[in-house]
């Protein structure tokens, strides 16, 4: 079994990151890491947010912006999928059980702060 990224990968992936958005990605960063619970590694090759299980992954080769991807881990899951609220409409749904959330700029991710850490709340009650 691989050996588990530990929040000290995350920190020399992004200290190493050479990335034209990489503000954006560290704003970011400090939402999802605000959130109760949530730790960071390193999944897919990119950095990654889990609590339980892991529920978020950036996207670094987006064409345009910043892209996170929402999900419900690596395993598929049974059922229907997830449904939750997105009032701001920052969701892309992507399958039945994953989504995407995509920021311009830096920005971007400041005018919808708010938005986004609320959205990671309601997300991770689904993890």
């Amino acid at each position: 079994m691989a050996k588990q990224k530990t929040p000290d990968d995350a920190e020399a992936f992004l200290a190493a990151l050479d990335h034209p958005q990489k503000p954006a990605i560290l704003a970011i960063r400090e939402v999802i890491l605000g959130t109760p619970g949530v730790t960071e590694g390193i999944k897919w090759n990119a950095p990654s947010f889990r609590t339980t299980e892991w529920f978020a992954t950036f996207h670094l080769r987006a064409k345009a912006g910043v892209q996170l991807i929402l999900h419900l881990g690596a395993r598929v899951r049974a059922g229907d999928g997830i449904t939750t609220e997105d009032p701001d409409n920052l969701l892309t749904w992507l399958g039945k059980d994953r989504a995407s959330v995509t920021f311009a700029d830096v920005a971007d991710v400041a005018a919808k702060r708010e938005a986004l850490a609320a959205l990671i709340r309601r997300w991770i009650e689904h993890v």
